[in-house]
């Protein structure tokens, strides 16, 4: 307890810093924040504008398809807003030597990187998301009860891991191959195929983003159940199920993540001069 209270303690004193910081330049910060905020105001006019030509895409309604676009970034701008610092080591910390000042530290490494800065940025995501889900939610086609309202939380929680697990579990072979910047990038990127129905795509995409780098489990399965639809596992299966699974996978995820990044930071070697 008195570890927990400490890293708390730690962590709001680097997150004012932090603000400290960023509040230099008030303008940057503001046009990073409303430039996320219209990013996604995009993706939802692409939306619209599919379904002025096609009024139902694979028996999904648009009204469907804005939940599973606002419930998909909700988990996403809490990693984002969290973690974004992971991105550093795979791109520049390792090779540049600047994980160094991890290492000499007496605190936890992980906590280091997250603790070090916000992306504030992810507000603007975050915002997007939720009016989205409101949006769904008054609109009648989500079950509000309690038990959805619980799961509902527990799901996001869980795909905020799933999103941090990956995004370490990619930047960690900084420590073996210097920059992992590349794959990296192009494993988050994959985040944007569950914004929509897996059944768009092919069978092989469909299994890379569900059981080999797990995105659907953050999107579109979760949401199709709050939505009643019967999904990847069929009509049968309830929501308990859906989001257990989900749990289980983010756990899974996440313990290996973290070994590997244990595991490379034992490896670690200075740059140098």
């Amino acid at each position: 307890m008195k570890t927990i209270k400490r890293y708390m303690r730690l962590y709001k004193v680097l997150i004012v810093q932090f603000f400290k910081v960023i509040m230099q330049s008030k303008v940057d910060f503001l046009m990073g924040l409303f430039g996320f905020f219209f990013t996604q105001i995009t993706g939802i006019l692409f939306l619209y504008l599919v379904f002025e030509q096609i009024p139902l895409l694979q028996g999904w309604s648009l009204e469907q398809l804005i939940f599973i676009y606002g419930f998909a970034q909700i988990p996403r701008s809490i990693d984002h807003l969290f973690t974004d610092n992971i991105w550093l080591v795979a791109w520049r910390l390792v090779i540049n030597g600047d994980f160094d000042r991890y290492m000499l530290r007496p605190m936890n490494v992980f906590f280091q990187v997250i603790a070090e800065k916000l992306q504030p940025d992810a507000l603007g995501e975050l915002l997007v998301g939720s009016i989205l889900v409101i949006h769904s939610c008054r609109k009648g086609i989500v079950v509000t009860d309690a038990l959805h309202i619980g799961l509902f939380f527990v799901s996001i929680m869980a795909g905020a891991l799933i999103y941090t697990s990956i995004k370490l579990f990619f930047a960690s072979f900084a420590f073996w191959i210097k920059t992992s910047g590349p794959f990296l990038q192009v494993a988050y990127e994959l985040a944007d195929f569950a914004k929509y129905p897996t059944e768009m795509y092919a069978k092989g995409i469909q299994f890379l983003i569900t059981w080999v780098i797990p995105f659907a489990f953050v999107a579109y399965l979760p949401a199709s159940y709050f939505l009643g639809r019967g999904g990847f596992f069929g009509a049968g299966s309830s929501n308990v199920e859906v989001i257990g699974i989900e749990c289980l996978i983010a756990g899974l995820f996440w313990c290996i993540a973290y070994s590997v990044f244990r595991k490379g930071i034992s490896i670690y070697e200075s740059a140098g001069n």
